[in-house]
Parts: structure tokens; sequence; C-alpha cells
């Protein structure tokens, strides 16, 4: 990531005694640049800070603390300076999922307190951070830290609700008004939606994660959030061939250096679902890439087996199928002729899980390889994460053997030790050349840009759970989970069902919505890797599809939404050097919404290829409709799309 810095500094520095008077007197104030959004800040016991936006209070009498071993940052806090900036920068992000190039302008304050911390807090014109800064010598234990946050009136939250600190961040979206979320309630993971249902949504979440836990949200019982934090793991114990039990766990949350800061907590705020769609904050406040050249990372498409489970047929399949070297060509054949980079290997490649040196002699792994490069596709190899900590040589073996990218799985923490492990794995992997997709993971917090070769995470409700993932969970997907990165859903099924019929099992793997709902996932969700997770067979059947899917880019350069409604639709046109693609998504409920086409450049025509639900699509959901026109920026369209419905289309 190439960061252009240009800060214009205005540096008020006060006195100790007369800052502490000034601030207890009256609240220190700062505004976005655009003077829309406003944090007021005041010092006594606590320091508390409200949160509006268009002249209205949207969190109130919010607070803040760094709880450590030997003292509370942030109580009774004594205020020695205060530093005022304006922040421009232009970042070019290497893998550019929204736009090749981000203008990130605000303006920022700095307090700095007795006790040695200060605490810095960021306005744009979409949100508001805020981050701790300490310079203790040696190291702190942090017992814990205090994000506390009133709403302003009886909200409605979308939450990702878990069971406890060992979750994949893969449950179900629940929504509930703010009121009814009890104290003793299921905490919920980030990201965290909240309506006002006043116009303004409030997306929370957090970048520069590093040496430290991940956060989570739990109920205050009276219309607020409050942190909380999993314990750092101390010891463990076995717990089959992929995973470690905790066996002990620390009273603190991170033992970390004394000087350092502590990752940003962001509240991204919108006045129009188009800007969460559009928005970059994780980005604009993530780490700049330590990768000096990163021209070896790839992204792109990926065939996988495991969802439709290697099991190709027809005609043109004189063996049997499954987990071996005849499959495994196959799908690199497929890839092949569609252009695709990869094919996924999943568990079984190895002989063992625990043993990644040792290929499976039905796979022949080095053969594959061989073969790949004859056909200009690379492999990704499926391991555990316990098998990677075990192994951490491996990075420089796979390389030897022309291994392109890894996936890593079944993480299912977010711990100091896991967050920890995150960065130590794509660190190693960077060395040897390697790209990382995580699965079983928490959610992106910044490290995919610190470390560009972290392609994608998981940490969703995708299409491997088939049954168990619906229109009406995935269309907030754009909203929530894949608004704070890339997000690794799977999609690219081709036999699909409305969610009343659904029956399906592997090798008959499916879906619920439309076949169109599933291709215009590739436009609307975002990932440095995305995956064809369906058989080569049904996409040889579906040959039109096929090419759409495969046309798709990763990256983009330019990202413009055109229809948004959180949870209830998305439409999103998407550039690629002179090519743009539109995907729109759809809830339970049929929508018909109408599109501009403003965004295309003037005095050119374009030829729009696209898919839409065909007339029974909302009965037979593989039911669609190819179609070619004529547009220039200007014309009007409208997008039908049935329940659980899509829009999908080409133009160029």
């Amino acid at each position: 990531m190439k960061l252009i810095r240009n800060f214009l500094c205005c540096i008020l520095l006060l006195s100790g005694s007369a800052v502490q008077l000034q601030a207890q007197s009256k609240p220190i104030d700062l505004a976005s640049p655009n003077g829309d959004i406003k944090v007021a800040i005041s010092l006594s016991d606590k320091i508390y800070y409200t949160v509006s936006a268009g002249g209205k209070d949207l969190l109130t009498k919010n607070h803040l603390a760094l709880n450590l071993s030997d003292g509370v940052l942030g109580a009774n806090p004594k205020l020695t300076g205060i530093k005022k900036l304006k922040g421009d920068e232009t970042i070019k992000p290497y893998i550019a999922l929204k736009f090749s190039t981000v203008k990130s302008v605000y303006n920022s304050l700095v307090l700095s307190f007795k006790g040695d911390y200060s605490v810095e807090f960021r306005a744009f014109d979409d949100g508001v951070a805020y981050r701790f800064i300490t310079a203790k010598k040696g190291d702190v234990e942090v017992m814990n830290e205090d994000f506390s946050i009133n709403f302003a009136d009886d909200y409605l939250l979308n939450l990702q609700q878990a069971n406890g600190f060992k979750t994949s961040y893969e449950e179900a979206y629940t929504h509930i008004p703010a009121s009814t979320w009890g104290a003793s309630d299921k905490m919920s993971t980030l990201p965290v939606l909240i309506d006002t249902k006043d116009k303004y949504k409030i997306l929370i979440s957090e970048s520069d994660l590093t040496d430290y836990p991940g956060m989570f949200l739990k109920s205050t019982g009276e219309k607020g959030a409050v942190s909380t934090f999993p314990k750092a793991p101390l010891e463990f114990g076995p717990d089959g061939d992929r995973s470690l039990k905790l066996t002990k766990l620390a009273d603190y949350i991170a033992k970390t250096k004394g000087t350092r800061s502590f990752p940003w907590r962001y509240l991204l705020i919108t006045k129009d679902d188009k800007q969460i769609l559009e928005n970059t904050m994780t980005l604009k406040l993530a780490p700049k890439s330590v990768i000096a050249d990163p021209s070896w990372i790839k992204p792109g498409q990926a065939s996988w087996e495991w969802w439709n489970d290697a099991a190709p047929y027809g005609p043109d399949v004189n063996f049997v199928s499954g987990y071996n070297l005849e499959t495994y060509k196959y799908y690199i054949d497929f890839a092949s002729k569609f252009g695709v980079k990869y094919i996924v290997m999943d568990e079984g490649w190895a002989k063992t899980i625990e043993d990644p040196y040792t290929p499976n002699p039905k796979v022949d792994v080095k053969e594959l390889i061989r073969y790949g490069k004859t056909k200009n596709v690379d492999i990704v190899l499926w391991l555990t994460w316990l098998t990677v900590h075990n192994n951490m040589g491996l990075f420089k073996t796979f390389h030897e053997w022309g291994i392109k990218a890894t996936k890593i799985d079944f993480m299912d923490r977010s711990d100091q030790w896991m967050v920890n492990y995150y960065e130590d794995v794509v660190k190693e992997a960077a060395k040897n050349e390697i790209m990382v997709d995580f699965h079983g993971a928490f959610k992106p917090s910044g490290l995919e840009y610190k470390y560009p070769n972290l392609i994608s995470y998981e940490g969703v409700r995708g299409l491997e759970q088939m049954g168990g993932t619906s229109p009406d969970n995935s269309t907030y997907l754009p909203f929530m989970r894949n608004a704070v990165g890339p997000m690794d859903f799977t999609p690219g099924a081709m036999i699909n069902y409305q969610p009343d019929v659904f029956r399906a099992e592997r090798p008959n793997a499916a879906a619920k919505g439309t076949r169109v709902n599933q291709l215009a996932m590739y436009v609307v969700f975002e990932s440095g890797i995305q995956m064809l997770c369906d058989n080569p067979t049904l996409y040889y059947r579906n040959t039109d599809c096929t090419q759409f899917i495969t046309s798709v880019p990763t990256t983009w350069d330019e990202t413009k939404a055109l229809v948004a409604d959180a949870g209830q639709v998305a439409v999103v046109a998407k550039r690629k050097a002179d090519k743009w693609f539109i995907g729109g998504m759809t809830n339970s409920k049929e929508k018909s919404v109408d599109i501009n086409f403003d965004f295309l450049d003037k005095g050119k025509t374009y030829t729009m290829t696209y898919f839409e639900d065909g007339i029974n699509a909302g009965r037979q959901a593989m039911d669609y409709r190819k179609k070619t026109m004529q547009v220039k920026a200007g014309d009007k369209f409208t997008i039908k799309m049935v329940r659980n419905g899509g829009f999908a289309a080409e133009l160029k």
C-alpha cells in the first residue's frame, strides 16, 4: 500500500494547568472536514465523548479507558496538551477491492494526558475513530479496555451473536431493538450495524489490530453497548488433529509493549446506505504495507473441489472421480479453459492432516503442480492452523514445490495469541512469496493491508453452509461483513432453489436464491481470491453463466453504489480499466429498482450483456434470461428481481 501524505498541521500546545482548567469548563470539539459529523469530548472522572451528525446526537456520553495492571488510563484524566492536525492522504492499495486510489481526508485531535498516554481522535466525512497511544517503559498488562457507547434512542441493532469467544464468525445475523438486548444476552462479533431509524446508520469495527485481541460488544442493559475481550491464553491442551484447547487463561487480555499505538475503534456514520458500500474505513486506518515488492501477489479466481465433493461426471469423465490425480487434472483443465488462475486442493491432498510434507500418493501434488504450469493454473493448498503452527518451515518447502497460496483453516479464535499467529503466518508466507486465505477466521482488521499477501478471510456465513445460508442473511453482507474487508463467501452454485423448496446434499450441492443471485455475488462481494464452488461439469453445461463469472475481476479501479438499503437490496457498479460490471442482490422480497447510467463515460456507447431473473424464477430459481442492449451515459434502466433474486451485467 503506497501512502502519499500531506499533513497540514495546526498545533495548539498549552501548559498542563491551563489545558486542564479549559477542558473541565467546556467540551473539546472535533468536526469532520465537511462539518457534518462532530465529536464533543469532555473530561471529568472519565474521558467522555458525544457523537453527532447533521446537528443530531447519535451516541451520547460515551466513554473510553484502557485498564492496565497498575492503573486505568482514562480515569480522572489530567490533560497536558492538545494537538490538532488536518490529514490529507492518497492511498494506493495493492489489492484494490473498491478503488485503486483512495483519498483519506480527516481532522485529527490528539489529547495528551499525565501518565504517559494520549488519545487520538479522527473525524472523517463518513465517520470517526479513536485509539490509545502509550509511552510506558517495558511491557504492560492490559486487564481490559472500555469502549462504551450509549444510544440516543431505541435503535435497531444488526448483530452477529456468538455463543462465546470460540467462534468462526459464521453465525447468522440477528436484528433486534436496543431495548431488547439484555446485559446477559449473547455478545456480538464485529462489525455491528446500528440503524438509528432516522436517516443515519453506524457501522462499528476496528483497524490496525496487532498484538492485541479482537473486540466484541455486549449490551449494557440500558440501550448501550460495551466492549468485551477474550483473555490471553497461557497453556494449551490437545483437541483433535486440527486445534488446541485453552487449558489456562491469564487474568489480562494482552501483555504487550508499553510504547505503542493500540487498535483503532471506528464508527462509520452514513446518511445513505450507498456510503456503506463505497466505504474504505478499515483501509484508511490500517498500517501501510511492509512488502517492498508485492508484484508476486496475484489475486484471482479459483476452482474449488470440496463444495461439490470432487465429483465431476459425464461422457468426458472416463475415470473414477474423487480426491485423486485424474480428478484434479480435470479441474486444472477446466480452470485453464476459462482463464481461472487457481485450483484449491482441500482436505485430502496430504497423506495425513498433521504432515504437510508428505502428499497423498493418490493425488501426487508435485505432478499436479507441474501439469498446472503447462496450463497456466497454480495451486492453493488447504491446511489446518495447527499443522502450520507446528511446521512454519512449510512455506519455504511449498515455495520450492511451486505452490502459490495456502488456505488455512479452523483458527476459530481472536485472542491475543491467535491475532499474533495470523501475523506470524502471513509474515513467514510473504518471505516465501506465498499468499494466504484464512478460513475459520475472524473479520479483517487491517492486517491485509500491512501484508497484502493476505488476500482474503472467511469469517462469514458463506455458501459452504448450503441450506444454512439464505439471501435474507447474505443481503446484509455488503453492508456488514464485506464492508470491513475481503470476504471469501465461496459463491457460484449452479443448482439453485427458492428457500421453501430447498433440498440438497453434496455431491449435488446447491444454494438458496436464484441463479442470477449467484452471478451477482461475483460483482457485489469483494475478495482477493474468489471461488468457483461448483462442479466443472455444471459449469460446462451452463457456459454462458460460467463465461460471465470468469470475466469478472477480483480487484477494481472504481466502485459506484447505485441502489442500497441495508439487508434489503444492493446494486453496485464496478469498473476495471474501461469495463464496467453491475451486480444486484435482493432478499426474500421481490424488487423493482431504477438505475441511471450517469457513471459511464460521456459520448461513448456501451454494449450491456446482462442476466436477469426469468419469468418463473420466483418458483424455479434456475430460470434466467440473458440479454444484450446498447446504453450510454444518462440512460435509465429498470432492474426487476424476484424474491431472493439478482441482476448481473457486463458493459464494454
